[in-house]
This record gives structure tokens, C-alpha cells and sequence, in this order.
């Protein structure tokens, strides 16, 4: 059996898990392979492919052409980058893994505390010689407005408590009880972005979610206030974003994920001086990544066992 495992940037999953346990022959691949053709060259032959979360997408014409595969695992519990319909009808097996939340949370912080005290213009001047050039925002008295709160969201909502902020929040479907149980206040989504000094987002991906935060949203927040993204980039209209950052219009941007991954070298969101930007390391902990690639080489077992398990449907 030919294994491949796509995106392992940091070249560490073989360390993870016990692989060997599996007797197949393993290839890693350390970089993206973002030219359709040259996935399918690479894939060839390969019985079980093992996707990093939603790093490189499995549409329907891709899941085509990749006559070999019959098992395909995605590290975590969902992946939006797959068509699972498509997957079913060529007969490919998509199992996914389990997934640690609190090291997104934590990232989330780090990306609100380095924005509002201005560490991404600090940090270089201090290795370049030179001293104090900004003026920070204090956090305390202020309001999270939280877009989202599920486990996340919650998690964010418990530490902006201890930071003293008041704390906000709305979705689709959440309501005042469920907000009340992380003492949370439930709001209307204009309110949410018009008191918000600090919007941070926590939805799922989805034709719903898609393009939520849009010109009108971004046009209703506060002149200083930031927008957090460790969620998935198309939940923000990019353009729309792009054009208030330019404009000055909202006070900042801190941003983990995006619409095209890795972000193009050249992407305009990289130059400019108000926006706070990781490369969707979020999750990427050693905690999580040991669950992924331990769960991974579980489910490859229980297939070959025939007894699959953590089987992804689209329900």
C-alpha cells in the first residue's frame, strides 16, 4: 500500500505516529502542490492520501483523476475543501481525525494583543536599533464582540473576561440562554459590529458563513476598532477588507487565514501597515498535530482492518 501525506510543511508527521505500524511505503510531500496536473502525477498510485486540514482542495474533477485513491483522511473533523459527494460516487473512503481547539483560541490572543500594541511595527525596530514608535491600545473596558461562539468563541469570551472587557457576541442561531452560560450578551448582528472594539470571528465555513462580514459590516464599525480572523479567510469579503484597511476606516486587521493559502508573496494585504498577519498556524501545535497524525494512522488500520472509523458524511 502507497501512502502520501500532502502539506507537512514543518517535515515532522513521520516523527508524530507510528507509521511503520502500517508496513506501507510512505511519501511526504514538505511544500504545497498547487497545480492540479502535477497533484495528480504525484499522487499516482497512492491507495491513501493524508490531507492537512483544508491546505489542498479535492473537488470533484480532482477526486476524478486520482483513479488509485480509496482512502482519503483529512486531519480534523471537517474539511470544506472536499467534496464528499463527489468522494462517495468514485469510491473514495473520507475519514477526518479528532482536533484540539485551545490552541487556536490561545493564537487568537496573541494575534489581538500583537495588533493593538502594535508588535509587528515594535518587534523589527528593536532589532534594527531603534525605540518606541507607537502608542498601544489598552484592552481592559473595552468590548470583544465575538462572531461566533461556540467552543471557540467561548474560549476567546473567557479570557477578554479576564482582560476586563465586556463581551459580545451573535450568530445565526445563538441565543441570549447560551450566551448567558459563558456570560456572554447575545446581540443583533449590527450591534455586534457597531460596539465591538475588538470583532474577533469563530464560524464554520459554509454558503451561509461565506462573505458574512462585507462592506456593509466593515462600514458599521468603529473608526479604531480591530477585526480578528482565525476562522477561515472567505467568512471576510477580502476586497471589502482591503479597501477599509487602505482607507483607514477601521482601526486594524489581524488575520491568521485567508482566501488563496499560502498567501501569494505579492498579496497587497502584506504591505500594508494596519494589517497583523501569521500563516495559518493557528492550530498548529505540537498537541494538535500529535492527535492528527496518531488518529491518521488509526483510521488507515481500520480500513485495511475493514472496520473504518471517524468516517466523514455529508450529513
Amino acid at each position: 500500500m502507497k501512502i502520501a501525506i500532502l502539506d507537512d510543511y514543518q517535515n515532522i508527521a513521520l516523527g508524530l505516529a507510528d507509521w511503520a505500524s502500517l508496513g506501507a511505503e510512505i511519501e511526504v510531500f514538505t511544500g504545497h502542490i498547487g497545480d492540479q496536473d502535477e497533484l495528480v502525477a504525484r499522487l499516482a498510485g497512492a491507495e491513501v492520501v493524508v490531507a492537512m486540514r483544508e491546505r489542498t482542495r479535492f473537488p470533484a474533477e480532482l477526486l476524478a483523476r486520482l483513479g488509485d485513491l480509496k482512502l482519503l483522511v483529512s486531519t480534523g473533523q471537517r474539511n470544506a475543501a472536499i467534496d464528499l459527494k463527489a468522494a462517495g460516487e468514485y469510491g473514495i473512503l473520507v475519514c477526518g481525525t479528532g482536533y484540539l481547539s485551545h490552541p487556536t483560541a490561545e493564537h487568537t490572543w496573541a494575534l489581538i494583543l500583537a495588533a493593538a500594541r502594535n508588535l509587528a511595527v515594535e518587534l523589527p525596530a528593536m532589532r534594527e536599533g531603534r525605540w518606541q514608535s507607537t502608542v498601544g491600545t489598552p484592552l481592559h473596558g473595552r468590548t470583544l464582540g465575538l462572531l461566533g461562539l461556540g467552543r471557540l468563541g467561548s474560549r476567546v469570551a473567557r479570557v477578554g473576561q479576564a482582560f476586563g472587557m465586556e463581551t459580545i457576541a451573535w450568530s445565526q442561531n445563538l441565543t441570549p440562554e447560551r450566551a448567558a452560560e459563558v456570560d456572554v450578551t447575545a446581540v443583533p448582528k449590527e450591534e455586534l459590529f457597531r460596539r465591538a472594539d475588538v470583532l474577533s470571528v469563530h464560524l464554520v465555513l459554509s454558503r451561509r458563513t461565506r462573505g458574512l462580514v462585507g462592506a456593509a459590516e466593515l462600514a458599521l464599525m468603529k473608526p479604531g476598532a480591530l477585526l480578528v480572523n482565525t476562522s477561515r479567510g472567505p467568512i471576510i469579503d477580502e476586497a471589502a477588507l482591503l479597501d477599509a484597511l487602505r482607507r483607514n476606516e477601521i482601526g486594524g486587521a489581524a488575520l491568521d487565514v485567508y482566501d488563496v493559502e499560502p498567501l501569494p508573496a505579492d498579496h497587497p494585504l502584506r504591505s500594508l501597515p494596519n494589517a497583523t498577519l501569521t500563516p495559518h498556524i493557528g492550530y498548529v501545535s505540537k498537541d494538535v498535530y500529535e492527535v492528527f497524525f496518531r488518529d491518521a494512522v488509526e483510521d488507515i488500520a481500520a480500513y485495511v482492518a475493514g472496520e473504518p472509523v471517524r468516517v466523514m458524511s455529508l450529513d
